[in-house]
């Protein structure tokens, strides 16, 4: 197929709901690209890692923090802040992740979305 295309999230190719949280899939020009939106209080070990038996995400991740706050707790101890605007890379290392403040977060994935949640 060699034609354009427009989709939307709003109609996404897949929908991962999960407590406190949800992450939503489009693929489009061979890439698997999600938008994560968590509540206040949601924390990936917790309200994902719990249902997958995992104490830690080691997912890679690139993506753009659209709003809200989390930071992403490596378990070297490393903390990385993630604010509305930021671009990040996240390596494949074991991490866990978690909403801060009262405002739900909001961010893009350009990597890892496809293996994101299963």
């Amino acid at each position: 197929m060699n034609e354009a295309m427009l989709k939307r999230f709003e109609q996404p190719d897949e929908v991962r709901e999960f407590e406190k949280g949800r992450f939503e899939v489009v693929n489009i020009g061979g890439l698997t690209i999600g938008r994560a939106t968590y509540q206040p209080g949601w924390k990936w070990s917790q309200h994902v890692g719990k249902g997958l038996g995992a104490a830690f995400c080691e997912v890679e991740h690139v993506g753009m923090v659209v709003s809200g706050q989390a930071v992403a707790a490596m378990e070297s101890g490393e903390i990385i802040e993630l604010n509305p605007g930021s671009l990040f890379y996240i390596p494949p290392d074991p991490h866990d992740s978690w909403v801060v403040g009262d405002e739900p977060y909001v961010s893009l994935h350009f990597m890892g979305a496809d293996h994101y949640t299963k």
